[in-house]
């Protein structure tokens, strides 16, 4: 599973060939969490709210990116590296 982006600790990454809805993982201190990418919101498992309002915020600045990546995903094609909060 490729890291897409990482920011303050915060480890992005995305499955190939995953399940819809379009989501991916986000990893930090020892806790994950399944975030969707239309929402930014935490859809499944459990992040510190500090994390989770920081996951927000850079899921609605890339959900563009985040969206092809999806796709390319989706497709078994290389993933793209997406700019942290903190590039």
């Amino acid at each position: 599973m490729p890291t897409i982006a990482y920011f303050y600790g915060i480890a992005i990454r995305m499955f190939f060939r995953d399940h819809p809805p379009p989501h991916f993982l986000a990893v930090y201190g020892g806790q994950e969490a399944n975030v969707s990418i239309e929402t930014g919101e935490v859809i499944e498992g459990r992040l510190p709210a500090n994390a989770a309002r920081l996951v927000k915020q850079w899921t609605l600045a890339h959900r563009g990116e985040l969206e092809d990546n999806w796709r390319r995903a989706r497709a078994n094609t290389p993933l793209v590296r997406i700019a942290g909060l903190d590039e």
